[in-house]
This record gives structure tokens, C-alpha cells and sequence, in this order.
């Protein structure tokens, strides 16, 4: 009989022999990364401007579609986190630097997309000529300036809001700025800053198609995704395809929610200001796959130490402190006089230009004409974010509370956001030809069919970010009702709703450009306001008449900024926050 040997697998190997959880998520990110890498590489085939890609609604063009428009979506996201991770700390810690950036982010948040595209594609063309990654380039920044401002304006009220006792801490524990940073501000963000990437993703999709039908000069570039694909399907009435395209909107949605965001919602979980161990916690298959590999976490340790490492380094005692300059002594007040003896030159200057520009382009009766539409767009914007606040806040708070039914809302919200306006023009149109209706009326709602969500994501974001003990107390002395509301959870809340209802507010403005003008088949509607100023002047190649319109659009809304929500921020960073 012929002893059974058994083979003795040493220690320093076992690591590197796969498990059963990695048979199924090395597959899955090989064929991601395989699947990502093969769209990028069709962005780089040649193009010429007379030579226009060619598009089809066939059903079987779909999924290559949704692969390159999902991948123009996810270069932008990251770029707006790069961004918004350089901008937001500067605004958020330099009282002279924010007194120049938040005013700055104010007036790109209130630029509509159609405006960036207008001035910068013929740029990106001439940056990358022969190929057609200088049109994808401005598809993708077109994409990032519908994400940016929101991710951003998110981390800034983070920064702005971290509870005292915490930044306590970090002193005691001697964190450095770079150390306070990671491992103080960046956790305690975390949770919103996820939330508003999600509602940033999904807001991306409603802008997609016109960032992906692009006009350079007097031609129309159109990129494959599903963007362009809605817009002809529209512009032939194919209701069909629209069908169509909606049902892959929503398989690529619950998607990337399940290999992307449900993940993310999951591990930040653990950033929560709650230190009691939570019964309904979020979630994720794919995490709990990702955590029980051996060999793919094997290749991803180093890159983790590495990035450890760097979080904790210890600068040099002193490395933050200012350099003495040399012969230059001066105070605090004549440097605040110089700074702002500055920045009036400048608005001086600027002044000067808008008032010559004016003078030998539209002339001032246009101004006072676009001032009077963007007062019309002014009324129809205030109304709709306020009617969307009362509406999703306790939706919000309801869903945020309950970690178990967020998991199943997530998705649905996200999809809900990522409906672009052009699906539903084939029911708007006809319903207000049949019934004689008032355009500048009915089109309204239109509006805030994607900048609701901003506010809904946020709250969501607060609620489930809010301490469970504070709740706990209130909830033993029985506390219920409307002081419940406006004791405990409406301060709870406030500054993750007023990030909400600022990004709602830029993006209602944004969307009226598309929202006033709307086209099917041959068929369009116009409603009198500034964002159909803005597209007609587009669509006419009207350069000064689109630099009017959005510089009155950048008026209203840097004013309203300023009037509205710069003081309610400060009233959340002195008392509204957790403490």
C-alpha cells in the first residue's frame, strides 16, 4: 500500500495562492479595467471636422454607447474630486484666498453648461488636432462643470463645520495641518462628499446630451454615447429608441451604484460621528467580495501602506510656520488695505471692459431686455427650489434615518436625477399643443427635474451622518412633532440642506436653458425667460449675445449668493453644526 503524501504549502506562499473569492473579483476588475481601457482607446482614432462621426439608434450600438459615455463621466468625477480637493481647503482655511475663490466658484457654478461648451471646444480642438480626444476633452469638461462646483461646495462646508471638540483633539494629538487634513477633516467630509458624487454622477447624465452634440462654428460634432443617442432619437421621434436608451440609462445606473457607490456608501460608513455599533449599518456585496480576496488585496497592500505612510508623515517642526520676508514689515491692517485696494483695481478694470464690450456689441436696450427675462427665470427658480425644499426634507430625513431603506432608495434616486429633460419632451410637447397650454408655464417644472435631487442626496447625506445618541436623549424625554423638527433635526440638517439647496439653486438655472426651450421632432416650444435667451443666441452662433446671457445669469445668481446663502453659511458654521 502506497502512503498518501500531502503537499505542505509554506506560509510566505499561502498568500500569494488565490481563494474562491478571488475566482470571482479578479474577473470582474479585469474585465472593468479590459472594458474601460477599450473605450479609451477609440477616443484617440483620427477625426477631421468635415468628416462628422456617424450615429445609429440601433439597439445593438447601446452598450457601446453607455461604455463611452460612462467612461467620459467617470474621468470627469475624478477630476471634479482632484479639484475640489485642491480649491475647497484653500477657500475653506485662507480668509483672503476664500474671499476671492467662494465669490469665483459662485460665478462657475452659475455659468450654464452650454456657455462653457460654446468657448471652450474650439480650444480642446486646437489642443489635440487630427484626433478626436480634443472633442472629448471638451465633452469631459463639459461633463466636470456640471459635477465640480457641488463636490466642492460640499468639502467646503465640511471644512467649514468640524465640530470643535474634534479639531480639540487633533491639537492634543500635535497633527500637523497635512495630518489634520486626512485624518481629521477628509473622514468627517466623507460621508457627504459621497453622497454629493453620486448626485453629481447622475446629475452629469442630464447634461450629457449637450456635452456629447457639440457646435464648432457652423458644424455639429457629435461623440457616440447615449446622450447623442436620445438627441437623434428625439430629433427623428423615434419613441422607441428613447425607450430604449432609458432602459440602458438604468442598467448602467444600478451598475455603477452596485460596483461603485454602494461600496463607498458602505466603507464610509465607519466615518460616522456615531460611535455605537449600528444593527442597519450600509451594506455591499461587492466590498465583502473585495475583502475576503487574498491575492488581489496581496497587490493592493503596498499601494494602502504607501498611501498610510504619506497621511501620517510628520513635517518638520516649524514647516508650516511663514517665511520672514526681509525688509517688508507690515501689518495686518495695511496688508487687508492692500489686498482690497487690489481687488477694487480689478473690479475696476473689469468694469471698464464689460461697459466698452456692451457699448460696441449689443448695446445697453439688449441688457435691460436680457435683465428682464433673467427676472422672469429669477421668480420660476426661487419657486420651484422652495416648493422642491418642503417637499424632499422630510423625505430626506425619513430615508436617512434608516440606513436599510436607503440601500433600496439609492439607486432609484440616482436614476431618477440621471433623466435627462429631452426624455420628456415627447410628452411635454404634445400636452401643451393639445390643451392650448401656456408654455412659459407648464415647461416650468422642467427646471428642477434634475436639480431637485441635490437637495434630496444632501439631507439624506445629514440625516444619516447625524449622532445616534443625540437622538436616543431627545427620544427618552419624548420629544416628538415639530419641535422634534426644529430643535434637534433641522439644525442636524441645515448645513448639508443649504449645500443642497445652493447646488439646486446654481443647477435651476443651468437646466433653464434646456428646460425653456424644448424640441420634438420639428416641433418647439419656447418659454420667455433667460435660459431660452441663452439658447437661441446658441444656437444662432450669436457670440456677444451669449456672453450677455450668461453674464446676466452670473449676476443673478452671484447675487443671490451673496444676499442669501453667504449668510445663512455663516449662521451654520457659528451654531448649526454638531458639537
Amino acid at each position: 500500500m502506497t502512503p498518501r503524501t500531502e503537499t505542505i504549502i509554506p506560509a510566505s506562499a499561502r498568500g500569494l495562492v488565490p481563494n474562491r473569492w478571488d475566482l470571482i473579483a479578479l474577473p470582474l476588475v479585469l474585465g472593468l479595467i479590459a472594458l474601460l481601457a477599450g473605450a479609451a482607446r477609440q477616443m484617440a482614432v483620427p477625426f477631421a471636422l468635415d468628416h462628422p462621426v456617424t450615429l445609429s439608434t440601433d439597439v445593438a450600438a447601446l452598450p457601446g454607447y453607455a461604455l463611452r459615455t460612462t467612461l467620459r463621466m467617470l474621468v470627469a468625477l475624478v477630476c471634479s474630486l482632484a479639484f475640489s480637493f485642491c480649491y475647497a481647503p484653500l477657500a475653506a482655511k485662507s480668509v483672503r484666498a476664500g474671499q476671492i475663490l467662494i465669490p469665483v466658484l459662485d460665478i462657475l457654478q452659475s455659468v450654464p453648461v452650454l456657455g462653457y461648451i460654446s468657448f471652450t471646444v474650439t480650444g480642446f480642438i486646437a489642443l489635440i488636432p487630427g484626433s478626436l480626444l480634443g472633442v472629448e476633452a471638451a465633452a469631459i469638461f463639459s461633463i466636470f462643470t456640471s459635477q465640480a462646483w457641488n463636490i466642492t461646495f460640499s468639502l467646503y462646508q465640511a471644512l467649514r463645520t468640524v465640530p470643535h471638540d474634534l479639531r480639540e483633539a487633533a491639537y492634543v494629538f500635535r497633527l500637523n495641518g497635512w495630518q489634520r487634513f486626512w485624518r481629521l477633516e477628509v473622514p468627517f467630509a466623507m460621508p457627504g462628499l459621497i453622497w454629493n458624487a453620486m448626485v453629481s454622477m447622475s446629475g452629469g447624465w442630464f447634461f450629457v446630451i449637450a456635452s456629447e452634440a457639440i457646435t464648432v462654428g457652423h458644424a455639429q460634432v457629435t461623440l457616440p454615447g447615449v446622450g447623442s443617442y436620445i438627441a437623434l432619437a428625439v430629433a427623428r421621434q423615434d419613441l422607441g429608441a428613447v425607450g430604449y436608451a432609458v432602459v440602458t440609462m438604468l442598467i448602467v445606473i444600478v451598475l455603477y451604484d452596485q460596483l461603485m457607490f454602494r461600496p463607498l456608501v458602505a466603507w464610509a460608513d465607519k466615518f460616522q460621528m456615531d460611535p455605537s455599533p449600528r444593527d442597519d449599518a450600509p451594506q455591499s456585496w461587492v466590498l465583502r467580495l473585495l475583502r475576503r480576496t487574498r491575492l488581489l488585496r496581496l497587490f493592493v497592500h503596498p499601494v494602502l501602506r504607501a498611501t498610510t505612510a504619506a497621511i501620517n508623515a510628520r513635517l518638520p517642526q516649524g514647516a508650516l510656520k511663514a517665511m520672514p520676508v526681509p525688509g517688508l514689515r507690515l501689518s495686518g491692517r495695511w496688508l487687508d488695505g492692500a489686498w482690497y485696494g487690489l481687488l477694487g483695481l480689478c473690479a475696476a478694470l473689469l468694469s471698464v471692459w464689460v461697459v466698452h464690450a456692451i457699448d460696441s456689441t449689443v448695446g445697453w436696450l439688449e441688457v435691460v431686455r436680457a435683465a428682464s427675462l433673467g427676472m422672469i427665470t429669477a421668480v420660476r427658480v426661487i419657486l420651484l427650489t422652495v416648493l422642491c425644499g418642503l417637499i424632499w426634507v422630510p423625505i430626506g430625513v425619513y430615508i436617512g434615518l434608516r440606513p436599510r431603506v436607503a440601500e433600496w432608495v439609492q439607486p432609484l434616486a440616482q436614476f431618477l436625477a440621471a433623466f435627462p429633460a429631452n426624455v420628456v419632451f415627447p410628452f411635454v410637447v404634445p400636452l401643451v399643443l393639445v390643451y392650448r397650454l401656456n408654455p412659459s408655464v407648464w415647461l416650468s417644472p422642467l427646471l428642477v427635474l434634475g436639480a431637485q435631487w441635490y437637495i434630496l442626496f444632501n439631507v439624506i447625506a445629514g440625516a444619516s451622518a447625524f449622532p445616534r445618541d443625540l437622538k436616543d436623549a431627545w427620544a427618552s424625554f419624548g420629544v416628538r412633532g415639530w419641535l422634534w423638527w426644529r430643535k434637534l433635526i433641522l439644525p442636524g440638517v441645515f448645513p448639508f440642506l443649504l449645500t443642497g439647496a445652493i447646488t439646486a439653486f446654481g443647477g435651476a438655472w443651468n437646466a433653464s436653458i434646456v428646460a425653456e426651450i424644448v424640441s420634438w421632432g420639428d416641433t418647439t416650444l419656447v418659454a420667455t425667460g433667460l435660459g431660452s435667451y441663452v439658447a437661441e443666441a446658441t444656437r444662432a452662433g450669436d457670440y456677444p449675445r451669449i456672453g450677455l446671457g450668461v453674464g446676466i445669469m452670473v449676476i443673478y445668481v452671484v447675487a443671490f449668493n451673496r444676499l442669501l446663502w453667504r449668510p445663512l453659511y455663516s449662521l451654520a458654521e457659528r451654531r448649526l453644526h454638531a458639537d
